[in-house]
């Protein structure tokens, strides 16, 4: 015998007020008894600490709990018996939050993970084995339609907060004088050097599609022209104008930067996404070089503030040096899906 889920969108994405919809299917040799199905739609932020924060906010760590997004449970089928062979149960529940909370996007972090899952429960009693399937299903939440909520009030502890993205270019110029990192007695040492460019703007829509209409179509036709594909990359241009040094590489990073707190404080953690090299090698000096990235599914979601975590992105353009040295370039940047 076996239990299983399915829905009836093959790629399980859904925003707030559609409706998730699907079947229950049972499979079974010979007529199968139970006392009760039922079905349990959940969503929760997950939040963690770093094991070097944990013991700057104790209290923090202690009181830790998942916040519950939505929760919704279905009866699918009262006690009784089921016919030999299979059998689906359809079943359909709207995607909606609890009374004062508000939905995210699916997003699989470090320390933030934002999830949503389908539940189904089979009882069969004291003497038989009780059957669970468990599935998850992906939301995106238009930027336009989701409740913020109110940003944490401290800043992260010995770091200042950056300022918020804008649209437009970025340009940008990197020279010994402008590193933030480097003490100004070091900075002899560092080798003389020019990059320049620009990135083409540092608020980047991450919707897949731009309409239901055009989702119909894409499900026909994937290079149809009523299909609009709006995923915006990271893109822009960079230039090795001058260099006494030797370059080994140089690469773009995407970092996420997850805040956890309380009214103790918050906790700030940096971590890497995904790393791609532009160049390899001692480039060409004044030859324009191309930046290019595609966000990833579920690791990347539309920038959020919450009361008790932020999730945010930044762009790291990091030239390795031959000796060994970096150069890094920070772009703090803001996800939407409108």
């Amino acid at each position: 015998m076996s239990l299983d889920l399915k829905l009836k969108r093959a790629d399980r994405i859904y925003r707030p007020g559609e409706l998730v919809s699907g079947s229950v299917v049972v499979s079974s040799k010979g007529a199968l008894s139970h006392t009760g199905i039922t079905l349990v739609m959940e969503g929760s932020v997950q939040l963690q600490l770093s094991a070097k924060s944990v013991g700057l906010f104790e209290a923090f760590y202690n009181s830790i709990k998942p916040i519950q997004l939505l929760s919704y449970t279905v009866e699918i089928a009262k006690p009784g018996k089921l016919p030999d062979g299979t059998t689906e149960l359809p079943f359909e529940i709207k995607l909606e939050p609890m009374q004062g909370q508000a939905l995210y996007d699916t997003y699989h972090g470090v320390f933030v993970n934002i999830q949503y899952n389908l539940r189904v429960d089979m009882k069969r009693g004291v003497l038989a084995k009780d059957l669970q399937k468990t599935l998850e299903f992906i939301v995106e939440v238009p930027t336009s339609n989701r409740v913020s909520s109110p940003p944490p009030e401290k800043k992260p502890a010995g770091k200042d907060e950056k300022p918020v993205s804008q649209p437009g270019p970025v340009p940008f110029t990197i020279t010994p004088e402008s590193l933030e990192n480097v003490k100004k007695t070091s900075r002899k040492h560092v080798p003389n050097f020019k990059l320049s460019g620009r990135l083409d703007t540092a608020v980047c829509n991450i919707l897949l599609y731009q309409s239901l209409k055009c989702y119909n179509s894409f499900l026909v036709d994937p290079l149809s022209p009523a299909c609009v594909h709006i995923n915006d990359p990271i893109s822009g241009t960079v230039t090795l104008e001058s260099s006494d040094a030797v370059i080994k590489s140089i690469e773009l990073q995407l970092v996420r930067v997850e805040t956890c707190g309380c009214a103790d404080g918050y906790a700030k953690e940096a971590t890497e996404i995904q790393n791609i090299q532009i160049s390899e090698g001692d480039v060409v000096r004044g030859m324009s070089i191309p930046i290019y990235m595609v966000f990833p599914r579920l690791f990347t979601c539309a920038t959020v503030a919450a009361r008790t975590f932020k999730i945010e992105f930044e762009i790291n353009l990091v030239v390795m040096l031959e000796d060994g040295h970096l150069i890094t370039e920070n772009f703090p940047i803001r996800l939407v899906r409108s």
